[in-house]
C-alpha cells in the first residue's frame, strides 16, 4: 500500500522577493495576488498541491518589515505565527539585490525555528553576482539552497521534488478540488484590491482596503457582490474614481475578467470608495477586514 505524505511548507521574505509568484508557480493556480508594490499580501494564505499520494500545503505570508502603523504590525505577527507546527520553511530572498539588514535580522530570527529552513534565492531572471549569493547562503545554517525564477518557472521542479521529499506520512487536509483556504469573499475583494494596486501609484495603494459587505447567489448562477474600496483620505477616493468613473470602472472590469474564471460563475461587481480616516491605526477595521493578528 502507497503512504499517503501530507504537510505544510512556510514560506516567508522581506516585501517584494517573490513569495505570492513562488506559491503560484509551485501549486500551478493563482492563490494570491501579485504586484510589483511591497506589501501586496497582507494575509496568511494557503495554497493546495495536489498529488497521487501526497499533498502540499504552501503558506504565504506577508512580508516581514519594520511595521509603521497597526496594519504592519499585524502583518508581522501573522508572518510570524505562520511558522508554527510547519514541516519545511522557504527563506525566499531576491538574489538580484544586494543584502540588507532586514535579510540579516529574518536569517536569524529562523535560526531559532525547529523547522528545517530552506533558502530560495528567486529572481534568477535577472543578472545575479556569484558574490551576493555566497552572502545570502552565508546568513544561516540553511538545509539546501535553490536559485529559481518563479516568474519564468526556472529551477522549481527541483524545488518541488525536494519539498514533497520532506512530507511526513499524514492525511488529506483539504478535498481533491480545493485550491486554497480563501472562501469567495476573500477571492473576490483581494482581486479588486489587486487591480488598486495595478492601477494607481504613490501612495494609494498602501492606503486602500477592500470589504466585501454583501454576497448573493443568484438565479441563474451569477454572483453579486459589493465591494467596499476603503481609503483614508478624500484626495486619494478621487484618484480610484477617476474622471467620470471611468477608473473605477475599469478596476471593476479587470477584477471581474480575473474572477471568472476563477469562481466559474459570472459575477456582478458593485464598488464603492469609502473614506475611513487613518484606518490602518484603528484596531475594530483591522478586525473587521480580517487584518488583526489578534482575530
Amino acid at each position: 500500500m502507497t503512504t499517503f505524505r501530507s504537510g505544510f511548507v512556510a514560506v516567508i521574505g522581506r516585501p517584494n522577493v517573490g513569495k505570492s509568484t513562488l506559491v503560484n508557480a509551485l501549486t500551478g493556480h493563482k492563490v494570491s495576488i501579485v504586484s510589483s508594490k511591497p506589501q501586496t499580501t497582507r494575509f496568511r494564505i494557503m495554497g493546495v498541491l495536489h498529488g497521487e499520494d501526497s499533498q502540499l500545503i504552501l503558506i504565504d505570508t506577508p512580508g516581514m518589515h519594520r511595521p509603521r502603523h497597526q496594519l504592519g504590525d499585524h502583518m508581522v505577527k501573522m508572518a510570524q505565527r505562520s511558522l508554527e507546527a510547519v514541516d519545511v520553511i522557504v527563506h525566499v530572498v531576491d538574489a538580484a539585490a544586494k543584502v540588507g539588514a532586514g535579510d540579516r535580522r529574518l536569517a536569524q530570527l529562523l535560526a531559532q525555528e525547529e523547522a528545517p529552513v530552506v533558502l530560495i534565492l528567486n529572481k534568477a531572471d535577472l543578472p545575479l553576482h556569484e558574490a551576493t549569493v555566497d552572502e545570502y547562503r552565508a546568513l544561516a545554517h540553511y538545509r539546501r539552497h535553490f536559485v529559481v525564477s518563479a516568474l519564468h518557472g526556472t529551477g522549481l521542479k527541483e524545488l518541488l521534488d525536494y519539498l514533497l521529499a520532506q512530507l511526513p506520512e499524514g492525511p488529506r487536509y483539504y478535498p481533491d478540488d480545493a485550491k486554497s483556504d480563501q472562501h469567495d469573499a476573500a477571492i473576490i475583494a483581494e482581486h479588486v484590491r489587486e487591480q488598486v494596486l495595478l492601477l494607481t501609484q504613490d501612495e494609494v495603494p498602501h492606503a486602500v482596503a477592500t470589504m466585501v459587505e454583501e454576497l448573493h447567489y443568484r438565479e441563474g448562477g451569477t454572483i453579486y457582490a459589493r465591494v467596499d474600496i476603503l481609503v483614508e483620505r478624500e484626495s486619494q477616493k478621487g484618484i480610484l474614481i477617476g474622471q467620470g468613473g471611468g477608473r473605477l470602472k475599469e478596476i471593476g472590469s479587470r477584477a471581474r475578467q480575473a474572477l471568472e474564471p476563477l469562481l466559474q460563475r459570472p459575477l456582478y461587481l458593485d464598488l464603492w470608495v469609502r473614506v475611513k480616516k487613518d484606518w490602518r491605526n484603528r484596531e475594530s477595521l483591522l478586525r473587521a477586514l480580517g487584518l488583526s493578528a489578534e482575530r
